[in-house]
């Protein structure tokens, strides 16, 4: 009995296990069937089809802003220096470096005892010299009555004598008498040309006394001048800069002292090409007065100003090319200073029937891809007209609203077909403008932006005000770290 058990369970055993290789058998070879059926061969390929923002082309009047970099310059500045040598006596207390003066501060005093004691020299020697031309008028007086009594007398004596010739005539005169009046006669006149010697005497001493008073004069005029020169007064108001002179300290004649810069007399020197200069010609071939952009950027931030197209450089400098500008500033020249490196944008001639676009829709060849039937890209060539930062003014043989990839990648080519990103589809692809701070990265940048004492309080308060936003523009972010190794 046991043994028949053992048997029909053997054989149970026996018939489930080749029941299950069956099974498996057939599962291999309904795979092996099917994959035979699903080859590449067998199905339909499918086109790829990329994804793609696109823009139409508004064609309209553009103006071209022409970008330019230049260095501010002093157009007002005066060199201090002492005009004598001397002793530094006393100093103003805004003479330091970067003080503020007014016009006719009296900014350094040199030691005056020496031209002092050559004022009073000088004014006593005039002085002298009007007493000396007094006493010669006095005298040219006295010279003057002198010779108008003596000519009297010699009237008189010229009188004496025709009488007594009028009594010889009818026999009355005496011989004696009459040469008598003869020799008196003759003494009148020889006394009348000893006072008129005396006169020209005294008139000569008086011109003599009247140029010696000149001479005086200028010696004073002279002495005056020197110790004018021993005080340093500011011509104008302005601030100083490159100040070495210290209070006590020996200068020797035309030795520089100090700079003094007007603050609001700059202009910006800066250069273009030759085919920017020629856009900014009238048709006369003069530089037209056109209005400037200048912008200070610091620590991310652009401080704007305004100035004034005026002139342009005479000649070319050797191993230069371009034309070289100069622009005046009319506003904002307070955060300006001599030196600094700024940005420069102004206007150019308007241009017509143009179109603006990004500029990595056109490649280098200056083709575009335009979005065709079906979808499909073709390439189109355009006329690039101006290149303004990112974007680029172009004019091409397409109609108003034609559109065009705005951005060529390597993957998008002509034929390519092409599903199109418009509107807010393409926004919501774009890179994110702010980003949200985490508190240690907000901390550590306020305290860089209150740490910086160069920063003008303006751009500081602007960035503090910005930092504080629970979304930070991703630029300024960019900026302050790149400064901070961030």
């Amino acid at each position: 009995m046991r043994f028949l058990t053992r048997s029909l369970t053997g054989l149970f055993l026996l018939a489930l296990t080749l029941g299950l290789l069956a099974l498996g058998a057939f599962a291999i070879r309904s795979a092996v069937a099917e994959r035979a059926a699903g080859a590449p061969g067998a199905q339909m390929a499918r086109e790829r089809v990329f994804a793609a923002q696109v823009v139409a082309l508004e064609y309209g009047t553009r103006v071209p802003k022409l970008t330019a970099y230049g260095q501010v310059t002093g157009l007002r500045q005066l060199e201090l220096r002492a005009t004598r040598a001397g002793t530094i006596v006393a100093l103003a207390p805004e003479f330091v470096e970067g003080g503020v003066v007014d016009e006719g501060t009296l900014l350094v005093q040199l030691d005056p005892a020496e031209a002092e004691a050559a004022r009073a020299t000088a004014e006593a020697a005039r002085a002298e010299s009007e007493a000396a031309l007094a006493l010669a008028g006095r005298t040219l007086a006295i010279a003057a009555d002198d010779l108008a009594a003596a000519e009297a007398q010699l009237a008189l004596r010229q009188k004496a004598l025709d009488r007594q010739l009028a009594l010889n005539d009818r026999g009355l005169g005496k011989a004696t008498d009459t040469e008598a009046a003869e020799l008196s006669l003759s003494s009148a006149r020889q006394a009348v040309l000893t006072k008129r010697s005396a006169l020209s005497s005294a008139e000569a001493a008086r011109d003599q006394a009247e140029n010696a008073l000149r001479r005086a004069a200028i010696a004073l005029t002279e002495a005056e001048r020197e110790l004018a020169e021993t005080e340093i007064r500011a011509e104008f108001s302005g601030h100083l800069s490159g100040v070495t002179a210290v209070r006590g300290g020996l200068v020797s004649s035309n030795e520089k002292l100090a700079d003094l810069i007007d603050p609001a007399a700059l202009e910006v020197a800066f250069r273009v090409s030759t085919a920017q200069f020629s856009r900014l010609l009238d048709a006369n071939g003069q530089l037209v007065t056109a209005p400037v952009e200048v912008l200070l950027e610091t620590e991310g931030v652009e401080i704007p100003a305004r100035a004034t197209l005026v002139r342009a450089g005479a000649a070319v400098e050797e191993g230069v090319t371009g034309r070289m500008l100069y622009a005046r500033v009319t506003e904002g020249a307070g955060v300006l200073r001599p030196g600094d490196f700024v940005t420069l944008r102004l206007d150019e001639p308007a241009l017509e029937r143009v179109a603006e676009v990004a500029a990595s829709a056109v490649d280098a060849s200056g083709r575009v891809l335009v979005l065709a039937e079906e979808n499909r890209l073709t390439e189109a060539p355009v006329e690039v007209l101006r290149r303004q930062g990112d974007r680029l003014l172009i004019r091409a043989d397409l109609p108003a609203g034609t559109e065009i990839v705005a951005e060529r990648t390597p993957l998008l080519g002509e034929g390519i077909r092409l599903r199109p990103l418009r509107g807010a589809e393409a926004s919501a692809l774009a890179a994110p403008q702010t980003i949200r701070l985490d508190p240690e990265r907000r901390a550590r940048l306020i305290a860089f932006v209150e740490g910086n004492t160069r920063m003008p309080a303006e751009a500081r308060d602007r960035l503090l005000s910005q930092l504080a936003q629970d979304e930070v523009p991703a630029e300024v972010v960019e900026r302050l770290e790149s400064r901070i190794g961030g």
